[in-house]
Order: structure tokens, then C-alpha cells, then sequence
């Protein structure tokens, strides 16, 4: 065998192995308390670093999608948003939906923004009497909040304010946020799951819940070169690198840790929000109340990738005239549906400009 072969086939053996490791990878790695939980969810507080008169006093509540971890958020030390935020003052805490079981079938996917999501914030901001004097709060001491939702955990948060509009919610932050489906031509996700082409009611009764791996081959399809192939020609040039192999693993691992997604939750979201377009309209009702999106006053920073292949711009833009915040902005980064939060730069760019942001608004 030649040197080259030789040397060829080592580094397929190592790539081989890289990829095996990345199962088992630690990822989540910044120090926090479960500080609340119910059925599958629970509810995080990060340990904070900096000293309490350094600390901003409005604490910040992550929301992230149903179908995937929150640990994108929280990847590895040096490539944490989690992390990051914690550096700068802030008090932060995760809402983590966790895996649903064939018990959870029956959840919808209201219920995450009715039942779970206010319960959570009770928790956040509960206080603790004792003899008719107040004396400690529970958990965070504030009396108001802020809410950074990403990628479907952004339509939760949104359904959550529209619910609830005397809840103490100062700052709203929308990380890519699928709200309007009324260009269903923008979104290849949308034009699968189009009644013409996709039984949804067969697929829930059939399965109940939609299991991990086909949400994972949906999203994978988008671009099927790019993930079947080019992911591993990545991992191929990184080989030699400890650290960017690390990088990499951590976000194979995630990909492929996907959630289930609650049956009668998919049905509905299918039903009334991608095809019904009921919450972007204004006429989708909650357990008899509609949510009604001009009660969102909170402050509202929203943030739209350019090169998001999953929830295009169009599906993002629109909140912005439809709630009624006078502080309001709109941030469009450079970056995909993932990168915009998790890639290389985001730590240079985004996550500052978050914290800048809500800095502003937390004092």
C-alpha cells in the first residue's frame, strides 16, 4: 500500500471514529438548577458569575423549538449563547418542552403557550410571604421579565403575549419566528404540508406522536447535498483539529438528538397556524379567548436570517406591524436558520447585539 493509501485510509479511520464520538460528546455544559418542572418540561436557572450589583435585574426567560434540544443554545463552553449571556450580567433561565412519551399524544400545541409557559413564569417570579410580610422572592426577585424565543419557541412566545397582556413581560426577542404562512410558496416545509399533498390526520392517528427521525429527514431534504454530503467534507477538511472537530461533533450530536413532536400538537400546527394562518390573522381563539396580537406591548427586537432555508423571511416580518409596541426593531443577519445563532460568528455579532439590546431595556 502506497503512503498515500495509507495515509488515506487513517484519516477515514479517524473521521470514522470522530463521528461515533459525537454521540457521546458533553454538551450543556454551563452550571445551572432545575428549578421547576412538570410532566416532561423543565425549567432551568443558569448559576450567575457576576456580582449582584453587576447583574441586571429583569431576567431573561429562553424558549426554544418543540422538535429539537435546547442545548444548540448552550453548545460548548466558549460557543454558548447560555454561556455568553451569563458573562454579561443577565439571569437567565431555560424552558426546556423535554421528549413527549405516547402519553403526551393528546398535548396540544396551545397548551405550551396556555399551560406550561405561564406556569413556568409563575415559578420565575413567585414570591414568598411569611406572617403577612413580604420576604423573599422566588426565584429571580424581579417583578418582570424578558422572553428570547427562537424558531417555533418564537411562535410560543408570541401566542403567549397575545394571551396574556397583563403579564409582566417587558422585552420580547423573536430569533427567527415562523408566524405567517400566507406566501406558502416561500416555505418548501409549507408546500409538503399542504392538505393537497400530506394527510396529517392519518399520520397523527397512525403514529400519535410524529417521531424524531422523520422530522430529522424533512429537514435534512432541504438540502440534501449539503447534509448528507457536505457535512462530512467538512468534518474531513477539520480533521487535525482538535478543536474544530470538537465544534463539529457537538453539532452532529444535536442534529441527530431530535424530539418527538406531540401528535395533536403537529395536528394543529399544521391545521391552524401553517395552513390556517389563524394567528398571524388575528382569529385564532385559545380555550375561548382569542389571541389577539395587538395586546404585545412589550419591547420587540426580531430577527430574521437571510439565508434561512426553513423559516423564510416572509414568515417573520409581518409581527412587526401587527403588535402594538412603540419599541420596536428588526435585526436581519447574514447567516442560516441555525448559523444565525449557533454559528462561528454569532458570538462576534449576534449575541452581542442581543445583550446590547436588552441591556438597554433590563436596568
Amino acid at each position: 500500500m502506497s503512503l498515500l493509501a495509507q495515509q488515506t485510509q487513517a484519516r477515514l479511520v479517524a473521521g470514522m471514529q470522530a463521528i461515533v464520538d459525537s454521540y457521546d460528546v458533553a454538551v450543556g455544559l454551563t452550571p445551572g438548577d432545575t428549578v421547576w418542572a412538570l410532566n416532561k418540561a423543565r425549567l432551568y436557572r443558569y448559576r450567575p458569575i457576576v456580582p449582584p450589583e453587576d447583574r441586571y435585574p429583569i431576567p431573561l426567560l429562553l424558549v426554544y423549538a418543540l422538535i429539537n434540544k435546547p442545548y444548540i443554545l448552550d453548545l460548548l463552553p466558549g460557543r454558548s449563547f447560555v454561556e455568553f449571556m451569563v458573562s454579561q450580567g443577565f439571569d437567565v433561565y431555560l424552558l426546556d418542552w423535554g421528549a413527549p412519551g405516547p402519553e403526551d399524544r393528546h398535548t396540544r400545541f396551545d397548551d405550551y403557550a396556555a399551560e406550561y409557559l405561564p406556569r413556568a413564569v409563575r415559578k420565575m417570579l413567585r414570591v414568598h410571604t411569611h406572617s403577612g410580610l413580604r420576604r423573599t422572592r422566588r426565584v429571580s426577585g424581579a417583578s418582570e421579565f424578558s422572553i428570547l424565543g427562537y424558531c417555533i419557541g418564537a411562535t410560543i412566545s408570541v401566542l403567549y403575549a397575545a394571551l396574556h397582556p397583563d403579564a409582566p413581560l417587558r422585552n420580547l426577542v423573536l430569533l427567527t419566528p415562523p408566524l405567517d404562512f400566507s406566501v406558502r410558496e416561500d416555505s418548501v416545509f409549507a408546500t409538503w404540508l399542504d392538505e393537497r399533498y400530506f394527510d396529517v390526520d392519518r399520520l397523527v392517528d397512525t403514529l400519535g406522536n410524529v417521531p424524531a427521525s422523520i422530522i430529522e429527514a424533512g429537514s435534512k431534504m432541504l438540502k440534501p447535498a449539503e447534509n448528507y454530503v457536505g457535512a462530512y467534507a467538512t468534518l474531513w477538511n477539520r480533521l487535525g483539529d482538535e478543536d474544530a472537530v470538537r465544534s463539529w461533533q457537538a453539532m452532529h450530536r444535536w442534529v441527530h438528538d431530535g424530539v418527538p413532536f406531540a401528535g395533536e400538537a403537529f395536528r394543529q400546527w399544521v391545521k391552524e397556524y401553517i395552513r390556517g394562518n389563524e394567528l398571524i390573522e388575528g382569529r385564532h381563539v385559545v380555550r375561548g379567548q382569542r389571541a389577539d396580537l395587538p395586546n404585545i406591548r412589550a419591547a420587540l427586537l426580531n430577527v430574521v436570517a437571510e439565508y434561512d432555508h426553513i423559516v423564510p423571511r416572509s414568515q417573520s416580518l409581518s409581527i412587526m406591524d401587527r403588535v402594538a409596541s412603540t419599541d420596536r426593531h428588526l435585526e436581519s443577519v447574514r447567516a442560516g436558520h441555525v448559523g444565525v445563532m449557533a454559528g462561528s460568528r454569532a458570538r462576534h455579532e449576534l449575541w452581542p447585539r442581543i445583550a446590547g439590546w436588552l441591556g438597554e431595556r433590563s436596568g
